[in-house]
């Protein structure tokens, strides 16, 4: 599943961030995957490992410029 990530990607975790959004956009890609929250623009980094775990969805393309 994580194979499929690519920059810009928008993903959906399984829990919200404490500012409540819980949709993120990936913006560094490598053993540790980047990422910023859309609704605080917060960044943090996790591992594959972690993101795989985390991970609810990767947001199909259409939803993904919608939400922008």
């Amino acid at each position: 599943m994580l194979s499929d990530l690519r920059l810009g990607d928008h993903v959906r975790l399984k829990k919200p961030h404490p500012c409540g959004g819980n949709e993120w956009q990936v913006v560094r890609l490598g053993a540790d995957i980047g990422l910023e929250c859309l609704t605080c623009g917060r960044r943090m980094l996790l591992t594959r490992r972690e993101l795989a775990r985390r991970l609810k969805a990767i947001l199909p393309r259409a939803e993904a410029k919608e939400a922008e």
